[in-house]
């Protein structure tokens, strides 16, 4: 196994091509709950990008932006400068809601940045970004929680130099001071962090019980680097912290992210891009523990694009998401394909739509 830790596996369309599978239960809605949008040198995902992809064939009626460091302010207060993302994402549902593009409403729920570790200090940049996405909820503001990257790891080759963290961020007395102003905000916060980190997000949940938490991308899962060939130990590690997690109400699971590189599937290296059955195979001890844990009602699928695309096509990762929840009833397919989804980032319109 290559000690390349790099989350992300370049998206190569010719190679995505190599699988093609029709949608199964194309009428099933979906809320896609978690996916970027960012234009850098030799990476780019615009409205265009994820309008080809949602276009492949599943019935998804809202996606979920969160943050990822696209189109940051070049000027200006350096706390202030992420405000940037949440206008440029706002301006994307503002056009997708004209209804020119679909009936699709991308960025119909965003996710921002704000450094909570400027403790009561971040209470002006929360406010700026509920402004820059239209005002409250009860306005019909689109703005809905802040990601903080916590992700850390004692191999500094897993670490992103673009999110400085620490491996007590989360037990730092200005983080939490900074963090306890999200709750009376209205915003939740999306937890990005590794595997072993869980028990410090749990002890954090436990604080601050009115806080909404939604752990990204199923907590993490390494399998790379020196966590090569340790699968069963980093499982039983996982399911562990993850049964102790799920035991605070106010955090919910994000079903998804296992096409990064970190998670050490290695679906990048197969001759050709694997089928959803190949997926569903790989993924189904992780997604069934989290489901197991969680229950449906506090767990939502999510495509994690673009940084999943260099695994698997979007049809096909939904498709595998189907496949690993084709025995559940039709009130837990609700659950977890859209109203989890719908309810955390409170978007009560969907309701009629679904």
């Amino acid at each position: 196994m290559s000690s390349d830790t790099r989350s992300h596996n370049a998206v190569r369309l010719d190679w995505l091509t190599t699988q093609r599978e029709d949608p199964l239960d194309p009428g099933q809605p979906i809320v896609d709950a978690h996916h970027h949008l960012y234009d850098r040198p030799g990476s780019r995902y615009l409205l265009d990008d994820i309008l080809t992809d949602l276009h492949s064939g599943h019935n998804v009626l809202a996606t979920v932006f969160v943050q990822a460091r696209a189109m940051h302010r070049a000027s200006g207060p350096e706390a202030m400068k992420s405000i940037g993302e949440t206008e440029f994402a706002n301006g994307i549902a503002a056009m997708c809601a004209s209804g020119t593009y679909g009936d699709v409403r991308v960025c119909d729920a965003i996710v921002g940045f704000a450094d909570l570790r400027i403790g009561g200090s971040v209470q002006p940049v929360l406010e700026a970004h509920i402004a820059a996405a239209g005002g409250p909820v009860s306005s019909g503001g689109r703005f809905r929680g802040i990601r903080q990257i916590a992700a850390w790891d004692p191999d500094s080759a897993f670490l992103n130099p673009a999110y400085p963290t620490s491996e007590d961020m989360f037990d730092a007395p200005e983080f939490r001071a900074g963090f306890a102003r999200l709750a009376p905000s209205g915003l939740s916060f999306d937890a990005w962090l590794f595997f072993h980190q869980i028990p410090r997000l749990t002890a954090l949940a436990r604080a601050y019980p009115q806080t909404p938490i939604a752990v990204n991308h199923c907590g993490g899962i390494l399998g790379i680097g020196r966590y090569a060939g340790r699968r069963a130990e980093v499982f039983a590690q996982w399911s562990a912290s993850l049964s102790e997690l799920a035991a605070c109400p106010n955090v919910v699971m994000k079903l998804g992210g296992l096409g990064m590189r970190l998670s050490g599937f290695g679906f990048e290296a197969l001759e050709h891009a694997p089928s959803s059955v190949q997926l569903a195979d790989a993924w189904r001890p992780w997604i069934e523990t989290c489901i197991e844990a969680f229950g449906p009602e506090r767990c939502m699928f999510e495509s994690n694009f673009p940084v999943d695309k260099g695994s698997y096509s979007y049809c096909i990762g939904w498709n595998a998401m189907k496949r690993l929840v084709a025995g559940a009833s039709a009130d837990e397919k609700t659950n977890l394909f859209w109203r989890t989804a719908s309810r955390f980032y409170r978007l009560p319109s969907l309701a009629a739509r679904a």
